[in-house]
């Protein structure tokens, strides 16, 4: 069996105690979350996750029949790559000074990232995108020094006239 990352988004009712709950079936079941991300959809009653992991297709199946068994969990989805719009939003704070400045925006423009925030001694940065994007911006910008970072983690949703609805 191929072992990859995959994506899978799940609606939920939006009230207290559900993240906890299917965290939980994750820990009790002994799978990894390499991202999870949560948030209100347009009807105000439900919340949306989107959960990227690690595994092969018996790992995949295996978290979508627990998810299936949660009272709160209305509807999952696997979200094909091919089929899916997935980005990341990553906030990370570069030691700057005079002499490297310009450098560092002019990278952070090449990536079409923005400043967000400018200190004497460091820039504040924002840059969406995939994964590997984010990736390669944060390993060019790691010669001057990353001073903070943080990652909100994956959200996708489905290209086209795809929804994911109740």
């Amino acid at each position: 069996m191929k072992t990859g990352k995959f994506v899978i988004g799940v609606l939920v009712s939006n009230h207290f105690g559900v993240l906890t709950r299917v965290s939980g079936l994750f820990a009790r079941r002994g799978f990894n979350i390499d991202s999870l991300t949560v948030g209100e959809t347009e009807n105000p009653a439900i919340s949306r996750m989107t959960i990227a992991v690690t595994g092969d297709e018996y790992v995949q199946e295996q978290i979508i029949k627990q998810l299936e068994k949660l009272h709160d969990v209305k509807k999952i989805a696997v979200m094909e790559q091919e089929e899916t719009v997935i980005r990341e939003l990553v906030l990370v704070k570069i030691k700057s000074d005079e002499v490297n400045r310009a450098a560092i925006i002019e990278a952070a423009n090449v990536y079409r990232a923005k400043v967000i925030d400018l200190a004497p001694e460091s820039l504040s940065i924002e840059i969406t995108g995939e994964q590997t994007k984010l990736d390669g911006f944060i390993k060019f910008m790691r010669q001057y020094g990353i001073l903070e970072l943080c990652r909100t983690g994956v959200t996708a949703l489905g290209r086209g006239d795809s929804t994911m609805t109740i």
